[in-house]
């Protein structure tokens, strides 16, 4: 007899249906129990109500917390795609899609110690949508407090719709006050939109235009003089038998990484006089980069130093891609040089998450919360990437469709569905 806690009275077993909850994983399987859901009726008020089963399952919720747990550690872990999940699981796409995201979403995007240890900040911009309405960008924001530490790698921190001063800067002032104030740094890129929310919102942080985006600017000039000299030589734009064409890649090359075949290229592309002006740009597109390789941190200071000296006020006249490149340089040479105080605050690991795979979901929270869920970088204490929940299931880097387990979950799923 099971007490009615509303009227102490006491319950009788009512009935006890047949029950499908949810999917455990088990294994290199998933598993369906079937279980009797009891019931009861209270004698004295006749109240309903049904056995709790919430510590194995959320009500109305087809995958148990086991479940849900593998799948999102496959998920942020392992990097499986929800297709694999879902069969792996044996439910629809979009059943593990909306169960693994809310999952996320209470685990991972709502932890309250998100935001800790943060002191380097990295902002940046991606275009996640390439329609002709609509926003197309979206500000990404990191965390860079590991990679210049040397301790770890860098952490996916929000996602805002939008790329303005007035996005980042409502970002910032929705932070608390005292988070604000351990920022030391903040890279970017070459958005002034970006360097105006930091001064405003962070005083005390240092603005670091970070080197991946220093070196893209020489490149567009490099890109944009040889296109201008292709248009002046041949009247035309660039073909495959033109010079200027077929050394488009060998001219963003480093010369350090060039290899032999490469390098007679170039010397025989610079012999030619009517090539004078793009020489010269790839010159100081390869000061750029050998700045930047330096092993020394104050050598390499000291040698964007006296580049952005020298093209900043004698540029020759006839190359107005270097002086565009030289005025630029000139105006954030403050943001440039702290980069070389500050080893490590660069937002490439930022431009390498843009390349997440993202597309396909929607809406724009979905977006948001799958792309944060992978970018916490999220696992058990103490576990390695091959972490898998079950021990006798493999330790693995990812689940492959060629790995005997996932091709025995798939014919499993094929199996019930042909005996149903």
């Amino acid at each position: 007899m099971v007490p009615y806690v509303r009227c102490n009275g006491h319950s009788p077993r009512y009935r006890h249906p047949p029950a499908r909850p949810p999917t455990l994983r088990l294994a290199a399987r998933s598993t369906t129990l079937v279980i009797k859901h009891r019931r009861y009726r209270c004698a004295h008020c006749q109240h309903l109500w049904r056995e709790d089963l919430t510590r194995a399952a959320d009500p109305r919720q087809k995958i148990s917390k086991t479940g849900l747990r593998w799948a999102l550690v496959g998920l942020v872990c392992q990097h499986l795609s929800i297709s694999r999940i879902a069969e792996g699981l044996g439910v629809s796409w979009n059943t593990a899609n909306d169960a693994v995201l809310a999952e996320g979403q209470r685990l991972l995007i709502n932890d309250p110690t998100r935001f800790n240890g943060v002191k380097v900040l990295d902002v940046n911009e991606h275009v996640w949508r390439h329609t002709r309405t609509g926003d197309k960008y979206v500000t990404v924001i990191m965390d860079l407090t590991a990679v210049r530490d040397g301790t770890g790698t860098a952490r996916l921190l929000d996602m805002v719709p939008g790329r303005s001063k007035a996005v980042f800067k409502t970002w910032l002032a929705e932070q608390d006050e005292h988070w604000k104030q351990g920022i030391e740094v903040v890279a970017m890129d070459g958005f002034t939109g970006f360097k105006t929310a930091a001064v405003e919102e962070l005083p005390q942080a240092v603005e670091v235009l970070d080197p991946f985006h220093v070196v893209k600017l020489g490149s567009e000039a490099l890109d944009q003089t040889r296109q201008r000299v292709q248009r002046e030589v041949h009247g035309r734009r660039g073909r495959k038998e033109d010079p200027l064409y077929k050394a488009r890649r060998t001219l963003t090359t480093g010369l350090s990484l060039a290899t032999e075949k490469q390098k007679a290229k170039l010397e025989s592309l610079f012999k030619q006089p009517e090539h004078e002006p793009v020489q010269l740009v790839w010159s100081v597109y390869q000061r750029m980069v050998d700045a930047y390789r330096h092993p020394k941190p104050e050598v390499g200071r000291w040698a964007i130093e006296q580049l952005i000296a020298e093209i900043g006020t004698k540029v020759p006249k006839g190359l107005p891609e270097l002086q565009k490149l030289g005025g630029t340089l000139w105006r954030r040479r403050t943001d440039i040089l702290a980069y070389f105080d500050h080893i490590g605050s660069s937002n490439g690991p930022t431009e390498a998450t843009a390349g997440w795979n993202i597309c396909g979901v929607s809406p724009w929270d979905s977006r948001i919360r799958r792309t944060i869920s992978h970018g916490r970088c999220w696992r058990p204490a103490g576990l390695g990437r091959g972490y898998t929940l079950n021990p006798e299931e493999p330790h693995r880097h990812a689940m492959h469709k060629r790995d005997p387990c996932w091709l025995e979950s798939c014919r499993d799923s094929r199996n019930r569905d042909e005996s149903s």
